[in-house]
């Protein structure tokens, strides 16, 4: 059924592209200090901050009613500590939105503090992949939105990805209306489908995971690999940008196999790509086969593990990963 989300696609490409320039910025002038480490040790820097705070202001002043479940928060910004970082954030934030101090900027950052639980949320990650951004490699800004616990838009901006037309490109979906590519600084959109080109021999497949192993058991996708009969080595990179490689042909597989049992996907890290890739024609599992469950808040509890692929093969991969033994439940 297609879905007539013309407005707020209007206004997640533009709060997505402003989010990616601020990234860049910051980027090209990103030195140690810019980066803290959250409480599970992962990452957070200035453009992670400042691009949440980017994306959540445009959603507050064209949709004040929507809700946002965001990744990052304002209180360790708040802690005189980081006064440096708190300054710095402000400063990118104003060269989106003039109109930008402290208190506007971190209230921003704090609207993304939903916990999923209404029939209509926004759901962001406003640096996807924030190791892929410190080496200069793979990352995305992923916003989606979410109505009636379904993924019905979905954007990736994704700064380092390279198409026919350069370095930096937009995917977004609408349920029901496709899969659009914009590349580089170009104005008009190209339909994306991943279907139409049929089956691939074995011997042409690639899969992609995360560069970190801690992401995804790699031992694991080693073996399903070869009981696919595939050889190509993987495409490693970080970020939601999977997906695009997979509805982009870049890869054919996307492989994100649980490291323990108790963990759980969280919705930012997979509602935009995964409406990306399906819209495209491919399709998103989690590693039994079941479709993703977003109706349980921040995280995917219902879950576990995720393969996306370009829908031909997927009921063969599903089954590659029950013979290599995985506890999918």
């Amino acid at each position: 059924m297609s879905i007539d989300c013309q407005r707020e696609l209007q206004v997640g490409l533009d709060a997505v592209s402003r989010a990616m320039a601020v990234c860049q910025r910051v980027r090209s002038h990103l030195i140690t200090s810019d980066t803290l480490t959250k409480k599970d040790r992962s990452p957070v820097t200035v453009a992670d901050f400042a691009s949440q705070a980017i994306v959540c202001a445009a959603l507050a002043e064209a949709l004040p009613d929507d809700l946002i479940v965001g990744e990052e928060a304002s209180g360790t910004l708040r802690q005189p500590e980081q006064a440096t970082i708190s300054e710095a954030v402000v400063n990118h934030v104003r060269s989106a939105l003039p109109q930008a101090d402290e208190a506007t900027t971190l209230g921003w950052i704090d609207r993304g503090a939903a916990d999923g639980s209404t029939d209509r949320y926004w759901t962001l990650d406003p640096i996807d992949g924030t190791k892929g951004f410190l080496r200069g490699e793979q990352y995305a800004v992923a916003l989606a939105l979410l109505i009636n616990k379904r993924v019905v838009l979905g954007i990736l901006g994704c700064p380092n990805l390279v198409t026919a037309h350069g370095t930096g490109a937009i995917l977004y979906a609408v349920r029901g209306q496709g899969t659009w590519l914009i590349e580089n600084t170009a104005t008009k959109s190209s339909p994306v489908q991943v279907t139409s080109r049929g089956d691939v021999a074995p011997s042409n497949v690639r899969f992609c995971e995360s560069v970190e192993s801690g992401h995804s058991d790699q031992d694991t996708s080693q073996q399903i690999a070869a009981l696919l009969g595939i050889t190509a080595p993987p495409l490693r990179m970080d970020s939601q940008v999977k997906y695009g490689a997979v509805a982009l042909a870049k890869a054919h597989i996307y492989l994100r196999l649980p490291t323990r049992s108790d963990y759980r996907e969280m919705v930012w890290d997979h509602a935009a790509g995964s409406i990306v890739l399906e819209e495209a024609g491919g399709t998103v599992s989690d590693a039994s086969g079941l479709p993703l469950d977003f109706a349980h808040g921040r995280q995917l509890e219902a879950n576990r593990g995720i393969v996306a692929t370009h829908g031909v093969n997927h009921d063969r991969v599903i089954q590659a990963i029950r013979a290599a033994g995985v506890n999918a439940s």
